[in-house]
């Protein structure tokens, strides 16, 4: 009987992803943002955190005319509007 070789893909654990929302106080695209992404979280177990673009010129120079800005795991995932089946497939 031959070797089989069986390949394995390891999943990444959910808890050592982040989402990171991108917003300002104030803004009502932000507020239906976080709304969203923290349903998606809670139920998937992944990190979130929050930056707020008025605090960071830095973030304030590359997404002042997108926000709210999502990201996953540092790359950006979207902007504007968060959509929670877009967004659960990026973290399945």
């Amino acid at each position: 009987m031959g070797a089989v070789s069986l390949l394995r893909r390891d999943k990444k654990n959910p808890a050592d992803t982040v989402v990171t929302l991108i917003g300002k106080p104030g803004c009502h695209l932000c507020e239906d943002a976080r709304e969203v992404i923290l349903k998606v979280v809670g139920e998937l177990g992944v990190g979130f955190e929050e930056k707020d673009i008025l605090q960071d010129a830095a973030l304030y120079g590359q997404y002042a005319e997108q926000i709210p800005v999502t990201l996953i795991d540092g790359r950006q995932h979207d902007f504007w509007r968060v959509d929670e089946q877009r967004l659960r497939k990026a973290l399945a």
